[in-house]
């Protein structure tokens, strides 16, 4: 019985000092942190996310200040280097084809304004 007892008494004693430890000794430090931060992965997931909401919304300058949160790179610099990755990593056709929808509209329109492309 005296064995039980020390057996939970050494269990609560490492919860409390796990938790004491984490909340007051060396507690999470939250920081602010850009989208521009983030590895390529999340960008090409970010990307995928913008065109999906530009194939409902069809508002490609909210779609390219969503996509500017991303850098300072132009708007189609950013789409293709997200397509880039997502060909090499294997997203399906239907998520490669909404970023190439993305891509081309955003290419034609800084065509029509007189910018060269990337």
């Amino acid at each position: 019985m005296a064995r039980w007892i020390r057996f939970f008494f050494a269990i609560l004693m490492g919860l409390a000092i796990g938790l004491a430890y984490g909340w007051f000794i060396s507690p999470v430090k939250y920081v602010e942190t850009s989208p521009h931060t983030l590895r390529i992965d999340y960008k090409a997931d970010y990307v995928l996310m913008v065109a999906e909401a530009y194939q409902y919304e069809a508002d490609l300058n909210l779609a390219a200040q969503r996509l500017a949160l991303l850098g300072n790179l132009p708007p189609t610099e950013i789409v293709a280097q997200a397509i880039q990755f997502a060909q090499k990593y294997g997203y399906n056709d239907a998520d490669l084809a909404r970023m190439q929808v993305l891509w081309s509209a955003l290419q034609s329109a800084s065509n029509s304004q007189g910018m060269a492309a990337p």
